[in-house]
């Protein structure tokens, strides 16, 4: 497990912000505005000292679980993932092709090494939620880390798994919310509104944080908090901005899928000090 100092990891999460625009743009489609608000938070999670995982043996029961619900956001998961050293980063190439290990949205069945496939939007914390009870129940201890969108909060199995963390008490869950407030229809205010979405989780029993998605010192204290707090599930509504890195996508619903023109695509690396 890494534990990089934050200059580090800014300029990784820099580095990969530039992968994840080639892959995208290499394989003609994906989903570039929710990769690159949630990146830092994946960044944060896998080399901030915050998540326990082993290169060296996928099964090792000790370490942390992750599920990926907003699969769509995968090419930021794949990037994390090479640069872990779980995968050859030679097959960040191969995104969205035909029986390719990195599929559209992850595959256990493309990719064993992951906790869990991910589908339709509004399933990833249930899932989350079946893990954290049954290590519960087994008395194992790590922690499942769970990945969300804002816009699948608009799912009635997300507030179900909710309600199910907290009647169980499920102190091992951590649910991150990428809240960039944009989904494919629209601004999530203007689709179905969500706030006050940190109250409705209050309500729910569950232990809330509100941080920047994007300041590695929040970032790094809310995660490390969080994992140490075993009473309750917690839930960190990390705000970003969708696009993040890339001025003339941030906040753009057009970005939120699709691919850059290659005038927008060379800008967008330069912005980010490639070539």
């Amino acid at each position: 497990m890494s534990n990089l100092p934050i200059p580090k990891l800014e300029e990784k999460a820099t580095r990969l912000r530039r992968q994840v625009l080639q892959m995208i743009h290499q394989a003609g489609s994906g989903h570039l505005g929710g990769s690159l608000s949630s990146l830092d938070i994946l960044v944060a999670l896998f080399f901030g000292g915050v998540i326990r995982y082993n290169c060296q043996d996928h099964n090792d029961p000790r370490r942390d679980r992750f599920i990926l619900s907003n699969g769509h956001v995968c090419p930021a998961y794949y990037a994390v993932l090479a640069e872990c050293g779980l995968f050859d980063k030679e097959e960040l190439d191969s995104l969205r092709d035909l029986g390719s290990p990195l599929q559209g949205h992850p595959s256990k069945t493309f990719l064993p090494l992951l906790d869990s496939s991910s589908g339709s939007l509004g399933q990833g914390l249930g899932v989350a939620v079946g893990r954290a009870l049954s290590a519960a129940i087994k008395g194992e201890h790590h922690n499942i880390y769970c990945l969300t969108s804002d816009g699948e909060h608009d799912e009635g199995s997300t507030w179900e798994a909710i309600l199910t963390a907290s009647h169980y008490r499920l102190g091992n869950l951590i649910n991150i919310i990428d809240r960039n407030g944009m989904q494919i229809g629209g601004e999530t205010e203007s689709v179905l509104a969500l706030e006050p979405l940190a109250e409705k989780y209050k309500t729910f029993g569950w232990e809330v944080f509100i941080i920047s998605g994007h300041d590695y010192s929040e970032l790094l204290q809310t995660l490390c908090q969080a994992k140490d707090s075993h009473r309750t599930p917690s839930v960190i509504i990390a705000q970003t901005i969708l696009g993040r890195g890339v001025s003339f996508m941030e906040n753009k619903k057009r970005f939120h899928s699709g691919v850059l023109s290659e005038e927008e695509y060379r800008q967008a690396m330069k912005e980010l000090g490639g070539s």
